[in-house]
């Protein structure tokens, strides 16, 4: 299943078309790998995507085309979240402006 899809089904993105975009901007990757919206994604496989200020990493458990909305989360195990660490200029940046 292309990328941007699992994305939507698993209600991990709300749309697609971001999801697209996501992926357009390098925000995704499999198995510690760029991903673009077309790339295919199997069972196993471990997702990385960065929302705003963390990342969350997942762990493909299932695929299914028009899952329910009770099954979308037993597609994927959420294996953790962190948050993105800040680069010196933008931290600087907020120091000086406080």
């Amino acid at each position: 299943m292309r990328l941007d899809k699992y994305l939507k089904v698993s209600r991990l993105i709300k749309r697609r078309t971001l999801a697209k975009e996501v992926c357009d901007k390098a925000r995704v990757e499999i198995n510690d790998r760029p991903a673009k919206a077309s790339s295919n994604v199997k069972i196993g496989d471990k997702l990385a995507i960065r929302f705003g200020q963390k990342i969350v990493s997942v762990k493909v458990e299932d695929i299914k085309e028009n899952p329910r909305k009770e099954e979308a989360a037993s597609l994927y195990t959420v294996i953790g979240e962190v948050p993105v660490p800040r680069d010196e200029k933008e931290e600087d940046a907020y120091l000086k402006g406080q």
